[in-house]
């Protein structure tokens, strides 16, 4: 064996829930994602492929956000229920603590602890590039793609609007596009008919124009001047122009600002940080990866003593407090970032002070829970609310009249 048997049996309990939580939480939000995504792609040649390609880069991102989340759920669902089965109470009895009970899932956070640096530190800021650079191109460089018969659409500096369109051959008939140019003037373009021509992968489509005519401003039109602009007016019988204002392949490098780099990369950048980016900005995030990774740490530590207890009827409540307690942390070190982000504080205090604070009171607690006979005053204080609620909630069950509560 491996594994003593009281190992398996707690990271069997505790590792269940924790993958349906961490399958649930990913599949939720890359849903919520993927329909603002198909707002963006729709209408677009492989649209759907463009979709799937886009949601493969976001998992990194929520990958570090519903890992910690479904540890935490895992570890309070699984050492609950043990305790609700006086499974803890029989390991107990047998001369196996909490503090012995718990060894696994410590050492399950510290692996997902490390794993999670290294999604935050790795692979984030390379999926966070690569998601970009897919965004980049799908607004810059396809845009044609979105057009509607009769309604102006925005292709850059372009403005254009097509009479007829055939989407199975990429043809149209009758378009008028505007090309401002700001101080160098303006370009309006008309044509009888025309075809979207395919690229090689990575390279801008071709605008093919038949039978047109061009009026080009070489400056804008000044209404002050007595002396009106005069444009160069042309016709054409073929045309080509090519969509788009930059290729793929010349998408810009990496690092443009401190999402971008990784962890090596930001303690670099503190001294000399990106060109869309301050020493605050590469700071806080910095601060912000490793306070995410030292937290989970605290997590089994502050999961096992909510969870356990000998009131079963006041389990579902301080299950509650739990979350509550663990969310409130998160928007404190998310607000903290903010902060630190612009400056208004240091990342000591508005960061690593809550991760302080919190490990310290999730150590007092633990302590107390596995080490001591003594009560724990916070979990009496949690029953106490608790059957102040559910006592509440048989007052209004009765008063409105819906019958005896389950």
């Amino acid at each position: 064996m491996l594994l003593p048997i009281v190992d398996r049996h707690v990271m069997r309990q505790v590792s269940l829930p924790l993958a349906g939580a961490l399958v649930i939480g990913l599949l939720m939000l890359l849903a919520d994602r993927m329909v603002r995504l198909l707002d963006t792609t729709l209408g677009k040649k492989n649209s759907f492929s463009v979709v799937f390609e886009m949601l493969a880069y976001l998992v990194p991102h929520y990958l570090g956000t519903a890992l910690p989340a479904a540890l935490f759920l895992g570890l309070l669902l699984g050492f609950g229920k043990m305790s609700a089965n006086s499974e803890t109470d029989a390991f107990m009895a047998s001369g196996i603590g909490l503090n012995r009970m718990a060894r696994p899932v410590i050492l399950m956070g510290v692996a997902i602890s490390l794993i999670s640096l290294v999604i935050m530190g790795w692979l984030q800021p390379y999926a966070r590039y690569a998601y970009r650079s897919v965004v980049f191109d799908v607004q810059n460089v396809e845009v044609f793609y979105l057009a509607e018969e009769g309604v102006f659409m925005q292709a850059g500096d372009r403005t254009f609007i097509i009479d007829k369109l055939n989407r199975s051959t990429n043809a149209f008939d009758h378009v008028f596009i505007y090309e401002n140019k700001g101080d160098k003037g303006s370009d309006t373009v008309t044509a009888s008919r025309g075809r979207l021509l395919e690229s090689p992968a990575g390279q801008r489509p071709t605008l093919h124009l038949e039978d047109g005519h061009r009026l080009t401003f070489k400056e804008p039109p000044d209404v002050n001047s007595p002396n009106p602009v005069v444009g160069d007016a042309t016709e054409f019988a073929l045309a080509d122009t090519p969509l788009g204002r930059i290729s793929k392949d010349i998408f810009r490098p990496r690092g443009e600002d401190e999402r971008e780099l990784t962890l090596p990369e930001l303690v670099t950048a503190l001294d000399n940080p990106p060109p869309k980016a301050s020493t605050a900005n590469v700071a806080s995030e910095l601060s912000e990866r490793l306070v995410t990774a030292a937290s989970i740490l605290i997590l089994p530590y502050l999961a096992i003593p909510f969870a356990v207890g000998n009131r079963r009827s006041a389990r579902g409540f301080r299950t509650g407090v739990a979350l509550v307690l663990i969310v409130v942390y998160n928007e404190i070190i998310h607000q903290g970032a903010s902060l630190a982000n612009h400056g208004v504080a240091s990342p000591l205090l508005t960061m690593w002070l809550p991760c302080l604070l919190l490990a310290v009171f999730a150590a007092w607690r633990y302590i107390g829970t596995c080490f001591t006979l003594r009560n724990d005053p916070i979990g009496i204080l949690i029953d106490r609310v608790g059957d102040f609620f559910g006592n509440l909630r048989h007052v209004v069950v009765r008063r409105m009249g819906w019958g005896t509560p389950s």
